[in-house]
């Protein structure tokens, strides 16, 4: 990605990444990080970092059923 971005003379670049949604939890992978790690080192400016995981507005179910998580 780096060297196609180089071929078309980028210098600066805005990420958008996008995790899987629900409701467990809202960090990245370590495959988003990873990436754009590998941008910075190979040289392209990374100006800004957007999440844009898509999130359920209804929610989601969670899991456990009616009378929830018995132990």
């Amino acid at each position: 990605m780096a060297d196609q971005l180089k071929e078309k003379e980028f210098t600066q670049v805005i990420v958008k990444y996008r995790g899987p949604g629900g409701n467990k939890s809202n960090n990245t992978g370590p495959g988003a990080q990873a990436a754009i790690r590998a941008l910075t080192r190979a040289g392209v400016t990374v100006t800004r970092i957007e999440d844009v995981t898509p999130i359920a507005h209804d929610g989601t179910k969670k899991k456990g059923g009616r009378r929830g998580r018995r132990v």
